[in-house]
């Protein structure tokens, strides 16, 4: 794609591991300057310097998201580094799997303040720059149970519609400003937890309900996120664009 994120400035949320590590790297290998945040230091620091062997700027920083007062401050340090902020990447997430009756107000609170208060605190440290300089990129990874519900999962599917709602809002409010709000909904993804976890048996009757027979990687991802930073999707807003092998299709 060459250096189509050539200069922006680019933050990461959950940038230490899995799909947040390859974003990071993606970005850095197109031209991006890379703000690595992860709530543990030591990945994000492994994170940034591998995105630096792309000759590239980069800040490692830790960051729990569910905490306004503490994103405000790691923003503030990337203002003070970089100046500006072009895209964010509201990566972060976790899921609680249990079954609904079986969860408690602790397992909701975990589930909506990564996943919903998350990009919302993230969101709001960076909307009023992307506001003043009339451009902006603005991407949450989302699920397919935020768009149709996984079994298992029922506050967190809750908590990832609920951020697409907000996108789709926000891009009506913001999109005269030229700042473009989208999400990525993934399907199941081969990174190293979701990997260290799969028999060859239950991976053999998962990559069944995908057309593609296989499942994501953090590569398919980090494609498709950046193709959403960059000025090729600059007509494109409010959208929630599936990366999942065709899952939701009914095959």
């Amino acid at each position: 794609m060459g250096k189509i994120l050539k200069d922006k400035v680019a933050v990461i949320t959950g940038g230490g591991r899995g799909i947040g590590r390859q974003i990071c790297l993606t970005f850095a290998s197109l031209g991006a300057r890379v703000a690595v945040l992860d709530v543990q230091m030591e990945r994000a620091e492994e994170t940034a310097a591998l995105a630096a062997k792309e000759g590239v700027p980069t800040l490692a920083l830790e960051a729990d998201v569910t905490r306004g007062e503490a994103v405000e401050r790691v923003f503030a340090a990337i203002y003070s580094e970089f100046g500006q902020v072009d895209i964010l990447v509201n990566n972060a997430g976790l899921g609680v799997e249990k079954r609904f009756a079986d969860t408690g107000r602790e397992d909701w609170d975990l589930d909506i303040g990564v996943n919903l208060y998350g990009p919302l605190y993230c969101t709001k440290a960076i909307i009023r720059q992307m506001i003043d300089q009339r451009s902006g990129k603005i991407i949450t990874i989302v699920s397919d149970a935020g768009r149709v519900g996984e079994p298992h999962l029922p506050v967190y599917s809750a908590a990832k519609a609920g951020a697409i709602g907000f996108s789709r809002a926000l891009a009506k409010d913001v999109g005269k400003y030229g700042i473009n709000v989208n999400c990525v909904a993934m399907g199941a993804t081969r990174t190293p937890l979701i990997a260290g976890m799969l028999t060859p048996e239950v991976e053999a009757k998962l990559v069944k309900l995908y057309p593609l027979r296989r499942l994501a990687t953090p590569e398919d991802a980090a494609n498709a996120v950046a193709f959403l930073a960059s000025d090729l999707a600059g007509f494109i807003t409010g959208q929630v664009l599936p990366v999942n092998g065709g899952y939701s299709t009914g095959f």
